[in-house]
């Protein structure tokens, strides 16, 4: 090789490094439309996390980024996602709150009634999946918490088994953030849903919360996936983004679940930390990027 083409083989290789790094670059800003999600997963975000942006600006985001979802909307709010082409992926208002649940029968009336209503208001939408708590265990054993539990939710799981709905109990860690909260571990909310007997009746698997009261994640989605219903994210620690700050690491986690043959909502549920509203929107990109396997 001469002098001249050395020189041109220096410049093209240099030219191809430029575009490269060019590249590279657009692919971190938030606008841009270069990385198409693999539609293995179906994408949510839960709309408290999120609740600084107006409804209908979080639905443009969620749109603009490839969600097909947000999670726990109620159903003043519907008509929203419906406008954008987006499914509630987890509906709320049925219940009281997270403290006062189906664990105590004083409650029962108040939440057959609430969870028959929204069970056909969830029904009439064309959703399908509505959450539901145990409550704080008050000095309450694990027993007692169990019959009590399905003594309630069998009043109301004909009703749902008949309009398609299923009702989805959420296991919180009781270590950090829901003190005294009953459906604080896996097995607990295992044998609650073989006691209810229904396949209307799962478990929401919130990975951040299971990650701090029990650990061993993958393992215990890939033993116990057919009473998991729906996940939630976040990172550990802090409840922050997924991203390389905290503990857990997400693609793996997303390709376990993905591998049972779940078809139903992964949602992200972090609080995150930007400084302003595109960078937390920016976030939310990164962490359906980092889960879409």
């Amino acid at each position: 090789m001469n002098r001249r083409e050395i020189i041109k083989s220096i410049a093209v290789g240099t030219a191809g490094i430029a575009i490269t790094k060019n590249v590279a670059a657009s692919m971190t800003t938030e606008d841009t439309a270069m990385y198409k999600l693999k539609g293995n997963i179906n994408h949510s975000v839960c709309r408290w996390t999120y609740n600084f942006l107006p409804l209908e600006e979080l639905c443009t985001a969620a749109n603009k980024i490839g969600l097909k979802a947000i999670d726990l909307v109620g159903p003043k709010d519907w008509a929203v996602l419906k406008a954008h082409g987006l499914d509630s992926s987890m509906c709320n208002g049925a219940e009281i709150n997270l403290t006062e649940g189906w664990n105590h029968t004083e409650y029962h009336s108040t939440l057959i009634k609430n969870y028959t209503d929204h069970i056909n208001y969830v029904a009439d939408a064309g959703y399908k999946n509505l959450i539901c708590f145990s409550g704080s265990r008050k000095g309450m054993d694990d027993e007692t918490g169990l019959k009590n539990c399905t003594d309630g939710l069998k009043q109301i799981m004909a009703l749902a088994e008949k309009r398609g709905v299923i009702i989805q109990m959420e296991l919180l860690n009781s270590k950090v953030d829901h003190k005294d909260y009953m459906c604080d571990k896996s097995p607990w909310g295992i044998e609650l849903v073989k006691r209810v007997g229904s396949e209307n009746f799962k478990l929401l698997y919130d990975i951040y919360h299971m990650q701090i009261d029990e650990g061993d994640v993958i393992r215990t989605i890939k033993n116990n996936h057919q009473y998991f219903g729906h996940y939630h994210t976040a990172g550990v620690p802090g409840r922050h983004e997924i991203d390389e700050t905290q503990e857990l690491f997400y693609p793996a986690i997303a390709k376990a679940i993905l591998d049972t043959g779940f078809k139903d909502y992964i949602a992200q549920e972090f609080i995150p930390t930007g400084k302003d509203n595109a960078e937390k929107i920016k976030a939310l990109k990164a962490a359906v990027k980092l889960c879409d396997v």
